[in-house]
């Protein structure tokens, strides 16, 4: 599937196109009640999540585990690899890729877009998937994409493992309007990481955990583990299975 600039509806964006690679489903194996998409990390594909996904024992949540474009790098010099959007740096006064994470935003929209009215709809993601998941928790809260553009999906859950939160300094002053407060506060968002991660340092995962609950996102939970790098463990994935039981009231 592609998606331009064109088809965001904003002109500023004409111009830049990106192929979407293989998207992977994992079908529920008990009643469907959730349907979560899951972004991988830079260089990375759907399918290595989608199979370690089917082994959680989560028989009611459906995972759509879409690839990304690949696209030019800066922090790679150019150089092509799948990402969710470019990336100059792992640094907190580096540029945001805002129509980048636009048409990945749009895309996580457009794969949730048809579920049934009654199923429950979540995003998340590890690395700069985390990313993506964390950009999509602020546009929903604001009701826009970072274009001005509507952001047409209810989430009921965001999940952010050894990520950040793209444009966090770009959301002072933007999330003061009741009905933005509401959503915000509604939204139970989960951010782990781990102190040894080398590639996103810890402290960007506890900053962005921070950022979230200063502009009202108050049912952010931030989960530290003092061994892991950037990468998951089963105590993670174990908590991750039963903090998404809970907050989607999953039964059976």
């Amino acid at each position: 599937m592609s998606i331009s600039g064109a088809a965001l509806g904003s002109g500023r964006i004409l111009g830049r196109a990106v192929e979407f690679g293989k998207t992977h489903v994992v079908r529920p194996k008990g009643k469907h009640q959730a349907t979560i998409v899951w972004l991988h990390g830079l260089g990375d594909n759907g399918s290595s999540w989608s199979q370690l996904l089917e082994t959680l024992p989560l028989p009611n949540i459906k995972w759509i585990c879409p690839t990304a474009p690949s696209q030019p790098i800066s922090l790679f010099g150019g150089f092509p690899s799948t990402a969710w959007f470019d990336v100059v740096g792992i640094n907190e006064d580096g540029p945001d890729d805002v129509e980048g994470l636009d048409i990945a935003a749009a895309h996580v929209a457009n794969l949730l877009s048809n579920e049934p009215a009654d199923i429950k709809l979540g995003v998340g993601g590890f690395s700069m998937g985390a990313g993506t998941s964390l950009y999509s928790a602020t546009c929903f809260a604001l009701g826009k994409y970072g274009n001005g553009n509507p952001y047409p999906i209810n989430l009921n859950t965001v999940v952010g493992l050894s990520g950040w939160l793209p444009c966090a300094k770009t959301l002072a002053g933007k999330l003061e309007e009741e009905q933005i407060k509401n959503r915000a506060a509604s939204l139970p968002i989960l951010v782990c990481h781990g102190k040894g991660d080398d590639v996103v340092p810890y402290k960007f995962g506890e900053k962005s955990s921070k950022a979230l609950i200063s502009h009202g996102f108050k049912k952010t939970t931030f989960k530290a583990y003092s061994e892991l790098g950037h990468y998951t463990i089963p105590q993670e994935m174990d908590e991750l299975c039963a903090w998404l039981t809970s907050n989607l009231g999953l039964q059976g």
